[in-house]
């Protein structure tokens, strides 16, 4: 009779068997051909794969000045899987005059650090000096694990527009997680074009893959370079930045809080980016790099902060020119309207202020002497008008679009990290704070830029480069030329604004106006024709000084905003400062009598107290 229990017991065997053999072979198959640990053993026994790091892009200002260029550094990398147990630890420290504990300290940092391999180089010390790299090289072969690895670090040759500029410091984790090119010990830019254009200016690795005995020591390379690919060196920056501008404009800016901005109308490359206070580039060297940003970063008038792109002002009036031409091309005015102002403007129990100047007035008036009251009865018309807008909420958003359509309200898109978009109301915002109960002179204070309306610097310069050019405006931009690549067409387009040229025509001559006679008759000694609009922004201190305004008149050549906080009447520092700044564009340096103005703006310094900024 068949013993059918015995047939299964060996059935079942027999299965566990198949099993067993089954799992043998996936876990054999796994280590051999899937593990990447495995693999990196394997590989590190007999290989070693030196990265060979690219030079990094140098960057020129418009003229040709070098601004930033490549050093030759040194740095220790070490492998752990090749320390294990033949490291004499206090030779080490000696020869590197460290301690022990900042060698264990540095060592369980390298194992902490995402994406650590045991197999692989990791950065155990960077930049050495020449010093330090010759003393070490004589006894590195004493240290089994650790190999010096050659790379280059950025120089900054002048003390000037390090906002622009920006730095480049070892990557975080979180770098090397957004973009699998980088291991713990790159080098990556953090600010300025050196952060946007990082792809193009780091380059591509290369790397040399080094024979190994059964002893571990280096026997040359294997397969005689065959396999070996060399780096290929970052591409150049060609900024839009005039080295002499930028330096002058810092100079005028010691001792006070704010910005200059100056932009080429007819292409929207900017000649000077200027935040105040600022810092020396070359401070962001080194292995005191950390330490230094950590005490600007602590700083609280907050020189790491780029006042031209992320400072929100009012802009005062420089912002009335927006209202002229919005007002014209809607018809709510015309070239003749003329309102009245006795020192402000004055409806049902409202008063804001002004100066004393002729009235009634009209446009042209208005913007050369900044009437304060014909720009706030012109808003007042506008989102009253029912019968051409039915309501104040679209009156509003009409309004609205016409300052979004001149570069308010949103990032411009310079090619810069860390733009602020500042802020313009539309019917929602007003709804929303006034619960659907608000009218024209609810809002009255935006007519002069005050109020809601925020605006970076780069904004009243790029207001400043479009009315020069009658309607339009390129997108500002700091790079001038990519090596070998052509210029992103983001900035070669024009952007035409709501209002036609004939509203810019009279816009013009009310600022040409503001020059012959107005509040910028200061700029009426320069043998160029400039146009200026003044702007004092109200502050719950002393109020902003600002100026905005372009030249020459005819075929302008540049239009600028400078902005000084707790600056007074836009007359004291703004419309000074603008002209000799543009004095030294269009002149190419500045007349005797302006060195001298030139150097008693650098003196002057504007008591700021004690409060964070």
């Amino acid at each position: 009779m068949k013993d059918y229990g015995l047939e299964n017991r060996r059935f079942i065997i027999a299965g566990v068997a198949i099993v067993i053999v089954v799992t043998y072979i996936i876990r054999l198959f796994t280590l051999q051909i899937m593990s990447d640990d495995y693999k990196k053993n394997a590989d590190s026994n007999a290989f070693l794969k030196k990265i060979e790091y690219p030079s990094r892009g140098v960057i020129t200002d418009r003229n040709g000045n070098l601004l930033v260029y490549n050093q030759p550094a040194y740095d220790i990398m070490v492998v752990m899987n090749e320390t294990r147990n033949r490291l004499d630890t206090t030779e080490f420290c000696n020869t590197l005059n460290i301690t022990k504990e900042f060698f264990d300290s540095r060592m369980e940092t390298i194992k902490n650090t995402p994406g650590y391999s045991r197999f692989t180089q990791q950065l155990f010390m960077n930049q050495l000096s020449d010093r330090e790299f010759s003393v070490f090289q004589e006894k590195m072969y004493r240290f089994p694990g650790f190999y010096i690895q050659r790379r280059s670090i950025r120089q900054y040759q002048y003390p000037y527009a390090a906002h622009v500029l920006g730095d480049v410091a070892e990557v975080s984790p979180a770098d090397i997680e957004e973009d699998d090119y980088y291991i713990s010990g790159d080098y990556i830019g953090k600010l300025g074009v050196e952060r946007k254009y990082e792809k193009q200016l780091r380059g591509e690795k290369g790397i040399k893959i080094l024979l190994r005995d059964a002893r571990g020591r280096l026997q040359g390379s294997y397969q005689n370079g065959a396999l070996d690919r060399r780096p290929v060196a970052g591409k150049n920056l060609t900024l839009t930045i005039d080295l002499k501008l930028q330096a002058l404009g810092e100079r005028l800016l010691e001792g006070k809080i704010g910005s200059i901005v100056a932009i080429e109308p007819s292409t929207g490359e900017v000649l000077c980016m200027v935040s105040s206070p600022t810092f020396d580039p070359r401070m962001m060297v080194g292995r005191l790099r950390s330490k230094n940003h950590s005490q600007l970063a602590l700083d609280t008038w907050k020189p790491l902060l780029n006042r031209s792109i992320m400072g929100l002002y009012p802009p005062g009036s420089t912002f009335k020119t927006t209202q002229a031409l919005t007002f014209l091309n809607e018809g709510i005015t015309s070239t003749t309207t003329a309102y009245p102002c006795h020192r402000g403007f004055y409806h049902r129990g409202l008063h804001l202020g002004c100066h004393g100047h002729s009235s009634p007035i009209a446009v042209v008036g208005a913007l050369s002497t900044s009437c304060n009251a014909y720009f706030c009865w012109g808003l007042y018309h506008m989102i009253g008008n029912r019968k051409k807008y039915g309501n104040v909420q679209t009156a509003m958003n009409t309004w609205r679009d016409y300052m979004v359509s001149m570069g308010f309200g949103y990032k411009l898109g310079i090619d810069l990290p860390g733009e602020k978009r500042g802020l313009i109301p539309n019917a929602e915002f007003y709804d929303k704070a006034y619960r659907g109960s608000w009218n024209g002179l609810t809002i009255i204070s935006i007519s002069i830029g005050q109020g809601e309306v925020t605006a970076t610097p780069l904004q009243i310069a790029n207001l400043g480069a479009t009315i020069a050019n009658r309607g339009y405006y390129y997108v500002p931009h700091v790079v001038k030329k990519v090596q070998d690549e052509p210029l992103d067409t983001t900035y070669t387009r024009r952007h035409y604004t709501m209002a036609e040229s004939r509203a810019y025509n009279y816009v013009v001559q009310g600022m040409r106006s503001s020059v012959l006679g107005g509040t910028c008759r200061a700029l009426g000694k320069y043998d160029f024709m400039a146009c200026g609009k003044t702007g004092t922004a109200q502050n719950r201190g002393h109020d902003h000084s600002v100026f905005m305004g372009f030249a020459p008149m005819d075929n302008p050549q540049i239009a600028i905003a400078v902005y000084v906080e707790n600056g007074g009447w836009g007359a004291d520092y703004g419309v000074p400062i603008g002209g000799l700044m543009m004095e030294q564009y269009i002149n190419g340096k500045l007349s005797e009598e302006s060195m001298k103005q030139a150097d008693d703006f650098q003196r002057r310094r504007i008591a700021y107290g004690t409060r964070d900024r």
